[in-house]
């Protein structure tokens, strides 16, 4: 009896031994601590584009009447852009000629064109849009009626034009779906403005240089950030170009002015992006559409030719 519960007595210090042993060879275990996700990496920073290649196209009898792109064309060339200025006439030729020019060096592709030539830098931007090749920039300048929609491939579009015009008033429209930046403005207010002066503004003129001279080095935005822009610009008003508008939210003591007066656009922009009176009351937490700001205009007249007469608007 005493010998058994000696061996008991043995067999409980050896089991004892050997769990203490084992105790001390597994390593404690950590607490587990909840952590939040780790945030996503930010994104790579932004390279700047090649320069692009530019493709204006006049109208109609264009060595009369769109004598603008001409000097327009001179301007961006002074500019150190390639330019060149064609006729409407040989639209799909040249259009195969950017195509392959893209294949060969990929570089973003402006397209603008006066009257007839708006068309075609639409007729342009359906073609590449099959070869899946994008395009930067389209302005078109009072482009014909039968002009077609914007395309999906195009990234930026402006369309500055007179809605009661016969021989323009293109109210081009992007196709469903379109997510790049959109901008339109109906100049009819404009006394001075006509189909055939239309594209020569000095103004306008130093603008688009300076949009193309930004284009290369302006971070893209996100697709929901693109708002479309349409304005019937006021008469005797400044013409800014501004590419599409964003939505800024209403903070407590927000006015409409006040938020003009912040992003430096004119009050009736924000008016018409919103359909707001300009003295609207706004509450917190609302969002004012905005246009979105590339280059400050100067203080000069958007036109600089004499008032014409209301047959000349024709």
């Amino acid at each position: 009896m005493i010998h058994s519960r000696r061996l008991l007595a043995l067999a409980a210090v050896v089991l004892l031994a050997l769990s203490s042993g084992m105790a001390a060879a597994t390593p404690p275990k950590s607490k587990t601590n909840a952590t939040a996700p780790a945030a996503p990496p930010p994104p790579p920073p932004f390279e700047p584009l090649p320069p692009p290649k530019i493709y204006l196209f006049r109208g109609a009898m264009g060595p009369i009447f769109s004598t603008g792109m001409d000097r327009l064309e001179e301007k961006l060339t002074k500019a150190g852009f390639s330019a060149n200025v064609y006729e409407f006439t040989i639209c799909r030729w040249i259009g195969d000629r950017a195509i392959s020019s893209y294949k060969e060096s990929p570089a973003p592709i402006v397209l603008m064109g006066h009257s007839m030539g708006g068309l075609c830098s639409i007729v342009i931007s359906e073609m590449a849009a099959k070869e899946n090749i994008p395009i930067s920039l389209v302005i078109a300048i009072d482009p014909a009626q039968a002009t077609g929609d914007v395309p999906l491939n195009v990234e930026r579009f402006i369309n500055i034009f007179l809605s009661d015009s016969v021989l323009g008033g293109g109210d081009v429209v992007a196709v469903p779906g379109f997510r790049g930046h959109y901008a339109s403005y109906d100049l009819k207010r404009n006394a001075r403005v006509t189909h055939i002066n239309i594209e020569k503004s000095d103004d306008i003129h130093r603008q688009i240089v300076e949009m193309v001279t930004q284009l290369p080095r302006i971070p893209p935005q996100t697709q929901a950030d693109a708002v479309p822009l349409r304005y019937l610009v006021p008469a005797d008003t400044l013409v800014e170009l501004w590419d599409s508008g964003v939505r800024v939210p209403v903070r407590r003591g927000d006015t409409m002015e006040s938020i003009a007066a912040a992003n430096r656009v004119p009050l009736w922009t924000l008016a018409q992006s919103n359909s707001l009176p300009e003295n609207a009351q706004l509450t917190p937490g609302q969002t004012i559409i905005v246009p979105r700001h590339l280059t400050p205009p100067e203080p000069a007249a958007a036109m600089a030719t004499p008032p014409a007469s209301p047959a000349a608007r024709r």
